[in-house]
């Protein structure tokens, strides 16, 4: 039973300290990663109107993985793209991701291959591209409605060999 009072105390103190703000503070586990370097990007719709958007380029393993987890808000005009690399399936979910997302998945020449709309904040329902995509592009809940984007729509960026 000597043992008992100082086990308690450790456990006490551990508590103590993962409470303390910041104590274990990771990107992707309680806090957004710092913001990735940025891209213009411009969707081209099939009726001749270019938007233009600032995009958060998400290339690394470690980036993908966080994206846009613990960001409280996207603006209308920025977003986050993943690139792939080469043409794959792309399955997301939201997990940590406290904002809704519209997700735009992009095949290897530029066209919108799939949008799913709305995304649910916090998550753990795969959202699926239903086939081999390039990139995934991440931007406000909402947006693509209200901009009527639509599958077909072009992305103008150089991964897609394309210039905004």
């Amino acid at each position: 039973m000597t043992y008992r009072r100082p086990l308690l105390a450790s456990i006490a103190a551990l508590i103590a300290a993962a409470d303390a703000p910041g104590a274990f503070a990771q990107p992707g586990v309680d806090q957004p990663q710092p913001r990735l370097p940025t891209e213009r990007m411009v969707i081209l719709t099939r009726d001749g109107r270019r938007l233009d958007f600032t995009v958060e380029m998400a290339l690394t393993p470690d980036q993908q993985t966080i994206g846009l987890m613990f960001r409280r808000e996207v603006k209308p005009d920025e977003g986050m793209i993943f690139d792939w690399g080469q043409p794959r399936e792309s399955s997301m979910w939201m997990r940590n991701t406290l904002a809704p997302l519209d997700m735009v998945f992009i095949a290897a020449d530029g066209r919108i291959h799939r949008i799913a709309e709305r995304t649910v904040p916090l998550s753990l329902t795969p959202v699926d591209s239903r086939g081999p995509v390039r990139a995934t592009l991440e931007l406000q809940g909402g947006i693509t409605e209200k901009l009527d984007i639509r599958v077909g729509d072009r992305v103008l960026h150089r991964m897609f060999g394309s210039a905004p």
